[in-house]
């Protein structure tokens, strides 16, 4: 649902009443991940996708259907191979839809909801869990989960369900992951099992690209197109500037190795370095490879490569380490223009990212969807 945050959000400032169906859980080569939503208000008006077309026009249904009924609902769709027009999805896979009312006058899920989009719209941190499967009067039930592990909103059983899904939430927000959660009946204290969505809001990775060169301007376009917070480092003042780089969140003028050394990265960040100059690249690469972030590439030829790595090696630089470097940066697709060279290492950022090979997808017969560490990943049960 956090995906059309901005939507709702102004949805509810405005006072309409809408429902919003929300993907719970997915099989097969399901086109969108758990979290994806629809929403549709009173008006008729829609914003969002659960399947990127396949089944929208009948999930739009429910949610017409949820506004008159005031009743959350769960539906499966598939593919029906009886008949391929019947509502299903053609790619093969299978999506359960959680269907929840949103009326302006609801005192219990909406207020949690209203908090949480405005909360994601404003790019704050934060989780929404609400119970996806379990007892009827418990469907829908939401939680917003704050980075401290306090809460607001209830799911509406037994105290120990809030606490437990609270704990549950952070621990995945943490982590800055989407996923669903099962938990026994022992922790829900309802008599049965209760299965939690809990969608994860954080700020968004951080791309930086090293190097104020031409390709660069193109690289940060596509890397705001991404959703990354974009950062250029130069040492040179007049080429690292905002007015030639006015896509760009910041741009900083410094050593590139000094300015890597005080920033903040994490696990989510990807290092491009552009520069292609050994007295930028070799101090730079020498820190960037011992840091835990999720990429890192370096421009140049495979000549200049070849060199690169005889100079870190001679920095001390590690063969584990040196394993990681993406250079030259970039998939083979034969690029010559700067965008067509943003848009290669683009697509190796997003193929390390999500697990993927590179190669055509014309004749494999591996999955379309394997995301790696992919954000429905189900947990396992909490007693």
């Amino acid at each position: 649902m956090l995906d059309i945050a901005a939507e709702l959000h102004r949805w509810c400032e405005e006072g309409r009443d809408f429902a919003v169906a929300t993907v719970v859980s997915v099989g097969g080569s399901a086109p969108r991940q758990p979290g994806a939503a629809l929403a549709v208000d009173a008006e008729g008006t829609a914003v969002g996708s659960v399947s990127g077309g396949c089944v929208e026009g009948a999930v739009y249904e429910l949610c017409q259907e949820a506004l008159s009924t005031g009743e959350t609902v769960r539906e499966t769709f598939g593919y029906s191979d009886e008949d391929a027009f019947a509502v299903g999805l053609t790619c093969g896979g299978v999506i359960d839809v959680l269907v929840t009312p949103v009326p302006a006058a609801d005192r219990r899920v909406r207020p949690v909801l209203a908090a949480a989009a405005s909360a994601a719209a404003d790019g704050r941190t934060t989780a929404l869990a609400r119970i996806v499967d379990g007892p009827p009067e418990l469907l829908g039930g939401a939680l917003l989960v704050r980075p401290d592990g306090g809460w607001d909103g209830t799911l509406g059983g037994h105290p120990e369900l809030d606490r437990t899904a609270a704990a549950e939430a952070r621990a995945l927000l943490d982590a800055g992951r989407t996923a669903t959660v099962v938990i026994g009946a022992e922790g829900s204290r309802c008599g049965q099992p209760v299965t939690l969505l809990a969608e994860a809001s954080v700020e968004p990775p951080r791309m930086i690209v090293f190097g104020a060169v031409d390709f660069a301007g193109s690289l940060v376009r596509i890397g705001k197109f991404l959703n990354y917070h974009v950062t250029v480092c130069d040492a040179r003042p007049v080429f690292a500037t905002a007015l030639r780089f006015p896509d760009a969140d910041e741009v900083v003028v410094d050593w590139p190795h000094r300015y890597l050394e005080k920033t903040e990265v994490d696990a989510r960040t990807v290092l491009c370095v552009l520069t292609h100059d050994a007295k930028f690249d070799v101090p730079l690469l020498e820190r960037a490879l011992r840091l835990p972030v999720a990429y890192v590439g370096a421009m140049g030829s495979a000549r200049t490569h070849q060199d690169r790595l005889r100079r870190l090696r001679e920095a001390g630089v590690g063969e584990p380490e040196l394993a990681l470097l993406r250079s030259p940066i970039g998939l083979d697709l034969g690029a010559r223009t700067p965008e067509e060279t943003a848009l290669s290492i683009a697509g190796e950022i997003v193929a390390n990212r999500r697990g993927g090979s590179g190669t055509p997808l014309t004749g494999a017969r591996t999955p379309i969807h394997h995301d790696t560490r992919a954000a429905s990943d189900r947990i396992g049960s909490v007693a």
